[in-house]
């Protein structure tokens, strides 16, 4: 009688053992998705860039004399609109591949923002740190000033991570290191920059250059792309969808 009443239990736990974990991105997707999302990225980085550079350029042109009198005022707006423009296009074409697995407009939202808010918070700390060194450096005292200038940035993805985390809760669970996620990003191209200065005699700055915004583009693809794979799904999404099916 003890064997039989024990048996519904052991049924139980050797069920709840079967059943694979539920990701956001499936297993048997996952190097296709990492190929699509970095290629994408990457692709965004370019274009968006490109395209930033260009309207920045003809709006420069073709208004120059209004510019004239207020040059701050109007180049402040200028790279407003370009920096829009870029984070935009970029965000869309992460969201051209998230939307199989989530909501394509909330993340394109959410990146285009958090990149925007990410860009401002670390731009105006680096400039104040600028400003508060506004002298000749000693070795000592521009390492301290490369330092500080860095920091801000790479805690700056802070705010794209939150602001990603805010579509990603909808969709997944335990998805809170999230927040803290694209600041791995922009420590690794911080790291890569660095390394990549130690070389900046024997290559070409032009050529520096290119290689600087080709790391940076895969990276901001390949580590956001292996933290997302690694997302578990929300069952009561999944039970919702699959009794709607």
């Amino acid at each position: 009688m003890q064997s039989k009443s024990n048996h519904p239990s052991r049924f139980a736990t050797a069920n709840s053992k079967s059943q694979p974990v539920r990701l956001l991105i499936p297993r048997s997707q996952r190097r296709t998705f990492l190929f699509q999302f970095t290629l994408m990225t990457v692709l965004g980085w370019v274009v968006g860039g490109i395209v930033s550079i260009a309207i920045e350029k003809i709006l420069w042109q073709s208004l120059l004399p209004t510019f004239a009198d207020q040059p701050q005022v109007w180049s402040f707006w200028v790279r407003l609109l370009g920096n829009i423009v870029f984070a935009v296009v970029f965000a869309a074409d992460q969201a051209l591949v998230m939307r199989r697995y989530l909501s394509g407009w909330l993340w394109l939202l959410a990146t285009s923002a958090g990149w925007l808010l990410a860009n401002a918070v670390s731009t105006t700390w680096i400039n104040y740190i600028a400003n508060l060194f506004n002298q000749p450096l000693t070795a000592d005292t521009a390492l301290t000033v490369g330092f500080l200038s860095t920091l801000p940035y790479i805690l700056s993805g802070v705010w794209l991570g939150l602001l990603q985390w805010l579509v990603l809760r909808s969709y997944t669970v335990k998805s809170w290191w999230w927040n803290f996620f694209p600041s791995i990003s922009f420590f690794c191209i911080s790291l890569v920059v660095w390394l990549l200065s130690l070389m900046q005699n024997l290559i070409p700055a032009s050529v520096m250059s290119w290689i600087e915004q080709g790391f940076t583009a895969m990276i901001l693809g390949v580590i956001p792309a292996i933290g997302l794979c690694s997302l578990k799904k929300q069952l009561q999404r999944q039970t919702g969808i699959s009794s709607a099916s």
